[in-house]
């Protein structure tokens, strides 16, 4: 085959992939969870603290109400207060959590609930009328009378599997309760005068709170942020209306020297770029979450409710249901991109409420996944016809896909592998390799030489559905850098992957430089007016 038909395969190639590959991370991932929106988690991430001086700490967070508009008035996007919301953390490779910290959520009214009135008409025929709004006036951290609304949580951590462990309700190390408060959203630039001013009075509800039996103490922050995530999510919907091979020699070059045509690395290609979610995010101690295993722990996120949910029929703010029965499972997310692009339809809800030591049910999706035989029926004679060639498959050829299977299910020995094994999917991170500091990342995480990157743990500046694209069509099949030397990783050879080592992008870039050095790293939610 020639260079340009070579060129033209990949192109066509290219757009299929994107296709099946742009949804958001993992927002509206399955059936069900598009009813539950409060409980949707969009993203999950797991990695070493970077900020300065904090080497000593982990960092997750998990994103929760997935494409929020932030003009979305006036009730915005509060959590559901029937929920649990768990990060869980196995520390010695059983697939069992060995930490989980929950989180509970209670929604208040100003004046005990009854909310802000005002007295309304002239003398003789006034009325003291409840006000629509969730503020009547500026909010900052110096002054919140204005607001109508608040919300609060209780931060509980589980020793041991969830459903039976030895649960400790940990104190909010400023007030000496065991309450936390959540920030109002940005409702816009007049309540909070502009983003710098958010910005301060979300700081504001950072906290620390003492881990029992770990001497230093750990912090939380609940709250809106920017969705972090990044995806040419419209244009892939309107029949792959680009093409998605990187264009420039280098992303962000601007020199037209890569694929011909090809889509290039720009802001307006992210969808999601007005989007904001809402965070819960957690630092730790490394030492407090390692225990007695290698340093390496696994990490995903769930959210539950109680099986039953009776409504009110004369509904109130403080009474709108009645909810009882055992916790039930309706969300989990570990790493990113697994119930979208991985776990076949039938099963989406199944996953979603599974726990990562029941994961061998899922075996066969990685092991002989069916996106790249799914391309391969649907272009491979289109190809082979248009350019008079005879490819015999687009896709990887490997079976099992022993690099899949390393990547989401054991982790890669060396790197990112507990000390035991247990094929399941969660997010692991070597807590033992150091973080790298912001502006020295690498979005292409441990494919661009940056070994603290995902899917060692994952960061918020790692451009995962680029790296996703890549390896689901067989990067991993060969060499990746490592410490600067292209190294053979042993789960493929080349000749099971003929498009392996090309640069799949969607054009929409994501780094470091979009997100704070600090906690909670993500970034000032956008406003809800300017």
């Amino acid at each position: 085959m020639n260079k340009s038909s070579s060129t033209l395969v990949l192109s066509i190639l290219a757009s299929a992939i994107i296709g099946q590959f742009a949804h958001a991370s993992s927002h509206r991932e399955a059936p069900n969870i598009t009813r539950f929106p409060t409980l949707d988690s969009t993203d999950f991430y797991a990695f070493n603290s970077y900020e300065e001086g904090r080497g000593d700490y982990l960092t997750m967070i998990a994103n929760y109400i997935p494409l929020q508009d932030a003009y979305g008035g006036p009730n915005y996007f509060a959590m559901d207060p029937a929920a649990v919301y768990s990060i869980h953390i196995d520390n010695d490779g059983d697939a069992v959590e060995d930490m989980t910290f929950q989180l509970r959520f209670q929604s208040m009214l100003a004046n005990n609930n009854s909310g802000i009135a005002l007295t309304v008409g002239p003398e003789g025929n006034q009325r003291t009328v409840g006000v629509p709004l969730k503020n009547i006036g500026g909010v900052s951290a110096a002054d919140q009378s204005a607001a109508n609304f608040s919300e609060s949580y209780s931060l509980t951590l589980v020793n041991g599997p969830q459903s039976s462990g030895t649960a400790t309700v940990l104190q909010n190390a400023t007030s000496a309760m065991d309450s936390f408060q959540k920030p109002l959203d940005f409702i816009g630039n007049k309540t909070f005068t502009d983003a710098a001013g958010y910005q301060a009075y979300a700081d504001s509800f950072v906290y620390s709170f003492a881990l029992p039996g770990c001497d230093a103490m750990g912090k939380v922050f609940v709250g809106q942020r920017k969705d972090p995530f990044v995806v040419n999510l419209g244009n892939t919907f309107d029949l792959v209306n680009y093409v998605p091979v990187e264009g420039d020699s280098a992303p962000g070059a601007g020199d037209g020297g890569g694929f011909p045509g090809g889509i290039t690395q720009s802001a307006t290609n992210d969808d999601l770029i007005d989007k904001n979610v809402t965070s819960i995010a957690i630092e730790i101690p490394k030492v407090c979450a390692t225990g007695m295993g290698n340093g390496t722990i696994g990490a995903w996120t769930t959210a539950s409710l109680p099986q039953a949910r009776i409504l009110n029929p004369d509904a109130s703010f403080a009474s709108t249901e009645v909810n009882g029965g055992a916790l039930t499972q309706v969300s989990r997310l570990g790493n990113p991109l697994v119930n979208e692009l991985v776990i076949g339809l039938a099963d989406k809800d199944k996953f979603s409420s599974s726990q990562p030591k029941d994961d061998t049910q899922f075996a066969d999706f990685v092991t002989h996944p069916t996106l790249p035989e799914l391309l391969n029926i649907l272009f491979k004679d289109a190809v082979n016809t248009t350019l008079g060639a005879n490819i015999e498959t687009l896709a990887p050829t490997n079976f099992p896909r022993t690099d899949l299977v390393t990547a989401f299910l054991t982790g890669f020995e060396g790197v990112n592998q507990l000390s035991t094994v247990t094929p399941s999917e969660m997010l692991r991170l070597n807590t033992e390799i150091a973080a790298t500091p912001g502006a020295m990342q690498s979005p292409f995480g441990v494919a661009g030489d940056d070994l603290a990157g995902f899917p060692n743990g994952r960061r918020p500046g790692d451009d995962v559905v680029d790296i996703a694209l890549r390896v689901v069509m067989g990067r991993l099949c060969y060499p990746i850098p490592v410490g600067g030397v292209e190294t053979d990783l042993g789960l493929c050879t080349p000749d099971d992957a003929s498009v392996g080592n090309v640069s799949f992008t969607d054009g929409a870039p994501v780094d470091s430089s979009m997100m704070m050095n600090t906690f909670p790293y993500l970034a000032t939610p956008k406003s809800g007016s300017e």
